[in-house]
């Protein structure tokens, strides 16, 4: 059992091969593959994706690169399709200062922060893990996380200190490894890669997104990459591929109670 725990399959760079790129996953061994929502414009389409593919599952929120696009009406919307539908998760949420900083963008950040804390009151209230970018903003991310009481997450693409990894990890988050760490360059990835607990990571891909060196940075990502991305972080820990599958996907159970049920369903093809 191999399990995608971030993957935008609603994307447009797959509306011209989707459903074979699923069925393929699916026949290379992936019993399920998390599509996070970014705005409230495709929550729509990411719960029908995903009860058209019963191998998907859905999660709902508001990215922090979409709040701009975003109004205070869409939290409401949010709470709404959390109580009417079954989201795994509340993602994919969180705060980016890779563009904009407290200094040369406060409004941004401000609006950021706004939509981040409101999601994370839904979480809490709805007792919902949540799926985090925490992209250049992963002190502030922890702070705030620090002020809800919440079940748990995914950092995705994690990529702070080994310091930071803990205090996720004392919060009850798992945290995402994907493409980047296939890159002999990143260094620092494929030292927390190494280093950290088995037991915190989960695997990722975020296609179309971060593609693995072997697919080349022009190049479209997917879910039929995970199966060589969970071999190059059995190869960096010096361990067999079949442990690194059984605990990331065990793990991604754990932190994603909800995909418990989804993965032993009559439904899902394995």
């Amino acid at each position: 059992m191999l399990i995608d725990t971030h993957c935008h399959l609603d994307a447009a760079e797959f509306d011209q091969d989707r459903a074979l790129v699923i069925s393929q996953a699916l026949e290379q061994g992936l019993s399920k593959i998390v599509i996070p929502a970014v705005a409230r414009q495709n929550f729509d389409t990411v719960i029908t994706l995903c009860n058209q593919h019963k191998s998907c599952a859905y999660a709902l929120g508001i990215h922090p690169m979409y709040v701009d696009l975003a109004s205070q009406d869409d939290i409401a919307t949010l709470k709404t399709y959390v109580q009417e539908n079954s989201p795994v998760a509340i993602g994919e949420i969180g705060l980016d200062y890779f563009v904009a900083n407290s200094k040369t963008q406060p409004d941004h950040i401000a609006r950021q922060i706004y939509f981040f804390t409101e999601q994370l009151k839904i979480a809490q209230h709805c007792q919902l893990p949540v799926i985090l970018h925490i992209r250049h903003a992963v002190d502030d991310v922890l702070k705030y996380l620090r002020r809800y009481q919440l079940t748990g997450g995914i950092a995705h693409a994690f990529n702070g200190s080994f310091q930071q990894a803990q205090q996720f990890i004392d919060l009850g988050f798992k945290l995402g490894f994907g493409g980047a760490m296939t890159y002999s360059r990143a260094l620092k990835i494929r030292e927390l890669a190494r280093k950290l607990p088995l037991e915190a990571i989960v695997l990722e891909t975020d296609a179309p997104d971060i593609p693995p060196h072997w697919v080349g940075v022009a190049g479209r990502n997917s879910p039929l990459e995970l199966n060589k991305i969970a071999q190059v972080l059995a190869d960096l820990r010096q361990v067999n591929v079949s442990q690194v599958i059984d605990i990331t996907s065990s793990n991604a159970l754990e932190v994603i109670p909800k995909l418990t049920d989804l993965c032993t369903s009559p439904h899902v093809l394995h």
